[in-house]
C-alpha cells in the first residue's frame, strides 16, 4: 500500500539526526575531525529560604551558567601543525582566542544544528598513544575552553 506524500514527509522528520556527519570551523586549515564532545551547558542552582516561610523547602532559582570544555579529536596528517601553533600562542594572560562553529550536517551537507563557541582557546593538547603492535590511526586531542555557547537549529 503506497504511503501518502504528507505521511511520508512526517515520517522522515521524526527520525533523530545521526551524529557522524559534522564539521568544525575553528580557524585552522583543516576542518576534518573524527570526534567532538563536551557540548554541555549547566545552570547552577541557588537555594533560598526565609525563616518565616511556611514551606520548609527552600526556593530554587537559576544561578550562573557554566560550560564544559569541548574536546576535538582528529587523525594526525603529515605537515599539519595547526593545533601546536594555536597552543603556542599562550602566554601569561594572553592567548589567541577564536570563535568556533560546530555544525551537524544533513545529507546535502547543510547545517541542521549549529553550536557556536565564544572566545575559545586551547587548554590542553594531547598527542597520540603509540603502540608498536597496534593497527590504528594516530589521533591528536585538543581541549578547548570557551566563554559561552549558543545553539541554532534549522
Amino acid at each position: 500500500m503506497p504511503v501518502s506524500p504528507h505521511l511520508e514527509d512526517e515520517l522522515m522528520t521524526t527520525y533523530p539526526l545521526p551524529n557522524f556527519h559534522f564539521q568544525v570551523e575553528w580557524g585552522g586549515s583543516r576542518i576534518g575531525f573524527s570526534e567532538v564532545s563536551g557540548l554541555n551547558v549547566q545552570v547552577e542552582v541557588i537555594e533560598y529560604r526565609e525563616g518565616a516561610d511556611k514551606d520548609y523547602t527552600p526556593r530554587k532559582m537559576p544561578g550562573r551558567v557554566t560550560y564544559d570544555d569541548v574536546v576535538l579529536k582528529r587523525g594526525i596528517v603529515t605537515g599539519d601543525g595547526d593545533f601546536f601553533a594555536w597552543i603556542n600562542t599562550l602566554q601569561l594572560n594572553k592567548v589567541e582566542r577564536r570563535d568556533l562553529t560546530i555544525s551537524l550536517l544533513n545529507e546535502e551537507h547543510e547545517p541542521v544544528m549549529v553550536w557556536k563557541l565564544k572566545n575559545a582557546f586551547p587548554s590542553r593538547l594531547e598527542g597520540p598513544g603509540l603502540d608498536a603492535a597496534g593497527n590504528a590511526v594516530a589521533i591528536e586531542t585538543l581541549v578547548v575552553t570557551h566563554e559561552g555557547m549558543t545553539v541554532e537549529t534549522s
